[in-house]
């Protein structure tokens, strides 16, 4: 499957070769694949320059928005939140093209404006996934990945064997089946679809609590394992 991951931060870069190694051909956009490539300094919280990764990743091809979307036929929203809309809509999610693309969106409703720890700028009756999805009607969005760090994402025997819940949302049955069956291939043994896209307002303001966790611990690597 051709996959479009839209986002070159932590998530972009760790999903980008799981997907790979899964053997998929992924495609990496970026608003400005000139300014991206060009950057020799870490960011702000330490992430080394993309050039550096993609030595590592040569495999991996990278381009705007609009082109990873033209030739997604999934794509993977690693955007901060803030962005998402418009990162999806110069993707294309609101022309013909976009018709029934499947999105796995991991973005958070994350406002640093006011210092650490962050706030959310949608919440309770709403969620940045639903306003997403009402804003492009054309895909068929499925809110997975936002309540843990990048790493456990792609390799989630990375902690206690993979025992722990990974849960899912979205108003297509269809897309979250198959959305499940990638969960599935990247070794998750426990996924939980929670229902409509309503429940994506729950799993945006779990990472509040998901940040408590990382602190308390000391480590991004925490979950939870659902029992029933």
């Amino acid at each position: 499957m051709e996959i479009a991951i839209l986002g070159t931060g932590t998530v972009g870069r760790t999903l980008a070769p799981a997907f790979a190694a899964a053997g998929h051909a992924v495609m990496i956009g970026t608003r400005d694949v000139g300014a991206l490539l060009a950057r020799t300094e870490p960011d702000a919280m330490g992430t080394p320059p993309f050039p550096a990764w993609h030595a590592e990743h040569p495999d991996i091809a990278v381009g705007r928005f609009a082109e990873a979307g033209a030739r997604g036929e999934l794509w993977v929203n690693a955007t901060i939140g803030s962005g998402s809309l418009e990162a999806l809509t110069a993707a294309g999610a609101d022309g013909a093209g976009a018709d029934g693309r499947i999105v796995m969106d991991t973005s958070n409703a994350l406002d640093f404006s006011k210092g650490f720890p962050p706030s959310l700028f949608v919440c309770n009756t709403d969620s940045l996934a639903e306003q997403l999805q009402r804003a492009l009607p054309r895909i068929r969005l499925v809110k997975v990945w936002n309540t843990m760090t990048a790493g456990l994402m792609a390799d989630p025997g990375g902690l206690a064997g993979g025992e722990h819940t990974i849960p899912i949302c979205g108003n297509d049955a269809d897309a979250k089946a198959t959305v499940t069956q990638i969960l599935v291939a990247f070794g998750w043994r426990d996924v939980l679809d929670l229902g409509d896209l309503t429940n994506a307002r729950g799993m945006e303001a779990y990472l509040l609590m998901w940040l408590s966790m990382y602190t308390a611990a000391g480590t991004p690597v925490v979950n939870t394992k659902v029992v029933r």
